[in-house]
């Protein structure tokens, strides 16, 4: 089969195309940002790219195009479309699908899908399952939204019959707007938490709730949902019904809970100690990461102790407190972080990492939700325990100044990068912790404030 992606560069439709040229299919795509480092990797796969999405490309004339979600019926300011090659399919009657779809149709039909869903701690507890279940020799296939440490690659087909799957919530395509999770059909499904994100496509939480009981729906009652006991949003989504087994995590009355420092601490399944895991990785989050990879595995056969074993050696995903460099006694991290409790989250794992050190944080408001606006307000709650905070105010369509006022001193706005870099080079002393935020390339600030302290 000859199948052409429209938007093959996103994380998604990258892993996609990998698995589906692993399975032996032809591939080809385009993408109106071809660049590295997704270009190289698929590239290296031989899947053909293409800059843009102008219409002659009908002539490759595949058997299915497969649409990405990043594809809309947008116009340009001309007044024509912004997609051209869509708008000719559309025009020509010409078969397409959306990428979940075709997923679900060609690779995870017939496996045991693991899925994981949640607005924060996906990408980490999706590498966390999959590197658990390859330790316990399950040789699983997987399709994360970000590079695994362990692995090197986001997907693969595997050789078992697992396949784990990082369970997104956003949209499918413009014609599917269901969350992309619904077609995945897991038969064990993590539900981490649940917030408000997405703003542009989401009007309230109980819209997402929603989504998140349509996903509850799709697993058989030989399934297990395995569901964070501290979320009160996901007890409202069990109780608008529930056909599968339920194991919860996080709380003391939990079926599975920690007790200890999230680097350290025994791991207990209703009340009595099944294993021990001490480990690099820091903060609560990602002990109730652990938690959810733990009794998601038990689910295939894999012992708590078992799992506790392979997590030993994790190692976590890039991006996620990510160390970029070390100069003049000043350490820059790199961290995906880019809604208010993901940032409160982790600034709380890195005060824990390094005690009473100075921790500037620089960050963006960078998703659709942050620069909308729409949760501005919890911004200072999200950087208490940073010394120093600075943020890219750029492209905003509201007074990042005005929002951390309440913070005086303590924080600071930049209007470009450069300024950014400026301010904080000139804060900056040895033995500080500079923690970037982003879900997006941020100017390549890290190396510039790497490059700004080795200068001065």
């Amino acid at each position: 089969m000859h199948i052409h992606i429209l938007g093959i560069c996103g994380t998604f439709m990258g892993g996609l195309a990998a698995l589906a040229r692993e399975a032996g299919h032809r591939v080809t795509g385009c993408d109106a940002a071809v660049y590295p480092p997704m270009s190289d990797q698929l590239r290296s796969l031989g899947i053909d790219l293409i800059e843009g999405y102008g219409a002659d490309q009908l002539s490759l004339n595949p058997d299915v195009w497969v649409v990405g979600n990043v594809v809309s019926r947008a116009r340009q300011p001309d007044g024509g479309p912004r997609y051209p090659l869509m708008e000719a399919i559309l025009d020509q009657g010409l078969a397409y699908t959306s990428g979940p779809q075709w997923l679900s149709e060609h690779v995870l039909q017939g496996r045991h899908v693991l899925a994981v869903a949640g607005t924060h701690g996906k990408t980490t507890t999706t590498s966390m399952l999959a590197w658990v279940l390859q330790h316990a020799g399950l040789a699983p296939g997987f399709l994360i939204g970000g590079v695994p440490t362990n692995f090197g690659i986001s997907a693969r087909l595997g050789q078992g019959p697992c396949f784990v799957i990082e369970a997104d919530e956003y949209d499918t395509a413009f014609f599917d707007k269901r969350s992309k999770f619904v077609h995945y059909r897991p038969r064990t499904a993590v539900m981490n938490n649940l917030e408000f994100d997405h703003a542009d496509i989401f009007d309230d939480l109980a819209a997402i709730e929603r989504q998140f009981h349509h996903l509850v729906r799709t697993i058989p009652s030989t399934g297990r949902v395995i569901v964070n006991g501290l979320e009160e949003s996901l007890a409202r989504v069990l109780h608008m019904g529930c056909w599968s087994e339920v194991r919860s995590f996080g709380a003391a009355a939990s079926d599975f809970s920690a007790q200890g420092e999230p680097d350290s601490f025994d791991v207990l399944e209703r009340g009595r100690t099944v294993a021990h895991l001490e480990w690099d990785l820091t903060g609560v989050h990602n002990q109730l990461n652990a938690l959810a990879c733990i009794a998601a595995a038990q689910h295939v056969g894999v012992a708590p102790e078992a799992s506790a074993l392979g997590l030993r050696g994790f190692l976590n995903v890039k991006r996620r407190m990510e160390v970029r460099g070390v100069v003049n006694g000043v350490t820059v991290y790199d961290d995906f972080a880019h809604h208010p409790t993901a940032m409160r989250t982790t600034i709380d794992g890195l005060r824990r990492k390094v005690g009473g050190a100075r921790i500037l944080a620089v960050f963006e408001p960078r998703s659709n939700t942050m620069k909308l606006g729409a949760m501005k307000a919890q911004l200072p709650w999200s950087l208490e325990q940073a010394d120093l905070s600075f943020c890219h105010a750029g492209g905003l369509g509201w007074d990042a100044a005005q929002v951390l006022s309440p913070m005086g001193n303590k924080a600071r706005v930049a209007p470009d990068i450069a300024a950014l870099v400026q301010q904080v080079g000139q804060a900056a002393r040895p033995g500080d912790h500079i923690l970037c935020m982003s879900n997006g390339g941020f100017g390549d600030v890290h190396a510039k404030l790497l490059a700004a302290l080795a200068g001065r």
